[in-house]
This record gives structure tokens, C-alpha cells and sequence, in this order.
């Protein structure tokens, strides 16, 4: 494209909502090195570098695949299921407006979402899966799990957009994707089917719940994820308007619910202040929150916060049961718990609470409005279908992926006991477990325990 045509171009697009966009894209890039970092903070002291750098890795390898076929992938025009190679290596993606920015910042916006969601995804091989496989996974990942996703639900003839399902931001594309991506990877790891079987010591050390590794690992990583969500959720009206505002509203006061009431609910069990519950309240809002955040005003998003912390919370149980040890699940990252429950329930939510006024905070959005305000109750079979398109979609497909890369010789996904931290195996955890008197083995345990 010639420049005269590129700075034509330009001239159609509205520079307030430009600057607004960019700014918003600044400041929700530091939320893909967080997630590592908060992973970090998670583990054990020994494994803190080797669960930060999958999220530095997800960075270029998001990017590169996003220059070449992502972002044609997710918003080109093919099909209702997956978009084409228009835009292949980026082809004609430079100043045409979209909406009223251009569109290499739309690019470049929706970039930070998918290199978000594999970060979180990624959390599944913490403290247990090899770097190295990662990288190809996180290429293959982002191509034939997040874009069509993405596609489906976002893309103007994506099939979930055509039949009005409501997400703002991501319920089903951020959240169920990457709570039952990580989910996917777990359950590998735990069972391996392919290469990895080879090991001769494959049992699951990290099966011994621990302390988190770092503390201020999580408290910096709560900062700047806090603060990024807010740019995400306000950006993603890609014009600066009141609905912008708006959204950036009810996802601090969302946010702000769940910390409080997770810290609270664990005060009033424990007696002590936990810097794990005030973390988890808060993501479990801000995962609350993102599907809903363009569709539903102030009273709501502070009830969506507190339901959500309360939910989330008793699914982090699950980890800490003898039945879990038993079946070896391990959700070391918490992100079953939170973004995969915490996002079927704020996407079911959506449906139950939207409301049709608040969509026109824009002037430019027109929905149906959900099932208590607005009387659609159709709405809600829209919301439970995409869920359970999201996570089915997402965990098969991520399950077929892992296996296929442990069958290439030199990318085994599983490390041995030689690169974790030693612990416990089945049978020891559960002589532990029954050592224990039954109403004393629960996650508050002396008020301390794993990311609770």
C-alpha cells in the first residue's frame, strides 16, 4: 500500500479513541509477564524461574504466530468457525480503520488478549511439564484452539457472534479456554499416553501441597494484573465513550467484592490475613467480570464479585481432597478453580443479568438484554451453548495437541524427578492423608496452604 493511501487512511480514523486504544494496549502488555510471575510466586522456590519463563516464551512465539496467520485466523472473513489468510504476514493490515482506530492497533490490542490466555493456559505444565515442549505447543495452541474461539465468538460472521451470544471480553474465549486448556495439560501429565510413559520415576512429586515460593512474586503480580484487567475491559469498547468508563467501573468494584469477601471468608475460619485469598478474590472477580463488563451496572458487578469469590473458592477445594491425590489431579496454577468455573459461571451469568440499557452506554450497541431484566430468557441457552462449546473445544483439542507433541522424540512433555522438586507419590499422600483426622484435612489447614 503506498503511503499516500496508508496516511489517507489514517485520516479516517478518530484520533481520541486512537490515543485511547494505545494507551489501554500499554498498559495491559505488563499482564502477560504477571501471570508468570504470579505462577512464580506460586511455586516452590527451586521452580520459580522455570514457571516465569513460559510466559516470556508465550510473548514471542504469541506474537510471531499472530503476525503470520493469527490475526487472519480470528478475524478474517472465512468461515463461521475460523477465518482465512487474507491477512496472511499481516497483508493489508496497516491504517484501515476498524471501527474508528486503525487497524494494526486493533491488531496489536487483540494480540495482548491471546498471548494472555496461553500464558494462563501454559499454567497447566507448572512445576511438572518441560519448557521445551511448550514452545511448539503455545504455536499450535494459539492457531487451532484460541482463533477459532476468537472467530467465533468476536469475528463479524463468527457463529456464536450471529446468534447474539453476549462477551464482552472474553468469558468463553479468556477464561473457560484457558481454565480447560490448563485443565487439558494436567491431566496429561498426569496420565501421559505417548513418549513420556518412558520414565522411569513419573510420578507426580509436586503432588505434596506446598507453601507459594514468593510472596512478593504474588503481591507485585496482583498489582499489575489488578491494573491491566481495568485497561482491558475499558479498551475493548475501542472508542473512548461512558461505556468505557463504565466498564472500567464495574470491573474494579467486581475485583474489590471477591478480594474481600475471599479474604474475609478465610479470616473468619483461620483468624489470619491471607495474601492468597485477597490474590485468588480478586481473579476471581476480574474472571467474573470480563464477559459481563460492557452488559450489566454497579449493584450487579459487586454481587457478581462476591458470588464469584465464593464459588471459585469451594471448587479450590477440590485440589486439596484425598479424592484429587487419588486420581492425581493437580491444578498447581488454580486455574481450574477460578477461570474455568469462575468463566462458565460470569458467562451463564451474563445471560441471567445483561441488561439492554447499559449495552447503549455506547450509543451503538443494541442487544436483547438477559432473563431477570429484560425478560430473554433465550439468552440464557445462547450463554450455556457457548460454554460448553468453549470448553469442549479447548480441552480436547488442547489434550490432542500435548499428546502429539510427546510423541516427537527430544519433546517429551513430562519432567522427570531429576528437574521438580522432590515430594511425595500416590501412595505416600494418601498414608498422609489417612494419618490425618478426617474434619482437620481441608485447604485452610493452620490457616496456610498452597495458594489458599
Amino acid at each position: 500500500m503506498s503511503s499516500s493511501a496508508v496516511l489517507k487512511a489514517w485520516e479516517a480514523c478518530d484520533l481520541t479513541d486512537t490515543a485511547f486504544v494505545l494507551v489501554c494496549t500499554v498498559f495491559c502488555w505488563p499482564i502477560i509477564p504477571a501471570v508468570g510471575l504470579a505462577y512464580s510466586g506460586y511455586s516452590h522456590r527451586r521452580n520459580g524461574m522455570s514457571a516465569f519463563i513460559p510466559s516470556l516464551l508465550v510473548i514471542g512465539c504469541c506474537t510471531i504466530q499472530w503476525f503470520f496467520v493469527g490475526y487472519s485466523l480470528a478475524y478474517g472473513d472465512g468461515s463461521a468457525v475460523i477465518g482465512d489468510l487474507k491477512h496472511f504476514m499481516h497483508k493489508g493490515v496497516l491504517a484501515e480503520p476498524v471501527g474508528t482506530i486503525p487497524a494494526i492497533l486493533f491488531s496489536e490490542f487483540q494480540l495482548i488478549f491471546c498471548a494472555t490466555v496461553c500464558a494462563i493456559s501454559v499454567g497447566g505444565a507448572c512445576e511438572r511439564g518441560r519448557v521445551v515442549s511448550l514452545i511448539p505447543f503455545i504455536f499450535l495452541w494459539a492457531t487451532f484452539i484460541y482463533c477459532p474461539l476468537a472467530h467465533m465468538v468476536w469475528s463479524e460472521n463468527g457463529y456464536l457472534g450471529k446468534i447474539g451470544v453476549l462477551d464482552f471480553a472474553g468469558g468463553t474465549p479468556v477464561h473457560i479456554c484457558s481454565g480447560a486448556t490448563a485443565s487439558a495439560i494436567s491431566i496429561y501429565l498426569s496420565y501421559p499416553i505417548f513418549r513420556s510413559r518412558k520414565s522411569s520415576v513419573r510420578h507426580p512429586a509436586h503432588l505434596k501441597l506446598h507453601r507459594p515460593g514468593n510472596s512478593l512474586s504474588q503481591l507485585i503480580a496482583l498489582v499489575i494484573i489488578w491494573n491491566s484487567w481495568l485497561a482491558f475491559d475499558a479498551g475493548t469498547t475501542l472508542s473512548l465513550n461512558f461505556k468505557s468508563i463504565m466498564a472500567l467501573c464495574v470491573t474494579n468494584l467486581c475485583a474489590s467484592g471477591g478480594a474481600m469477601t475471599w479474604a474475609l471468608m478465610t479470616y473468619l475460619e483461620t483468624g489470619k490475613w491471607s495474601l492468597d485469598s485477597t490474590f485468588m478474590g480478586a481473579i476471581a472477580g476480574l474472571v467474573m467480570i470480563t464477559p459481563a463488563a460492557g452488559f450489566i451496572d454497579m449493584p450487579t458487578s459487586f454481587c457478581f464479585g462476591v458470588a464469584g469469590a465464593i464459588i471459585c473458592r469451594q471448587a479450590l477445594r477440590i485440589k486439596s481432597t484425598k479424592f484429587a491425590a487419588r486420581l492425581r489431579w493437580v491444578d498447581n496454577g488454580d486455574t481450574f478453580a477460578t477461570h474455568c468455573v469462575g468463566g462458565i459461571v460470569g458467562t451463564v451469568a451474563t445471560g441471567l443479568f445483561a441488561r439492554k440499557e447499559v449495552a447503549a452506554y455506547d450509543g451503538a450497541t443494541f442487544i436483547d438484554g438477559g432473563v431477570f431484566f429484560d425478560g430473554n430468557v433465550r439468552q440464557l441457552g445462547i450463554q450455556l451453548l457457548e460454554a460448553f462449546i468453549g470448553f469442549t473445544w479447548s480441552f480436547v483439542g488442547s489434550f490432542v495437541i500435548i499428546a502429539l507433541i510427546d510423541c516427537v522424540p527430544g519433546f517429551e512433555v513430562l519432567a522427570t524427578d531429576d528437574d521438580i522438586v522432590s515430594g511425595m507419590d500416590v501412595a505416600e499422600m494418601e498414608e498422609s492423608f489417612d494419618a490425618l483426622p478426617e474434619d482437620d484435612y481441608h485447604p485452610f489447614k493452620n490457616g496456610d496452604i498452597s495458594l489458599e
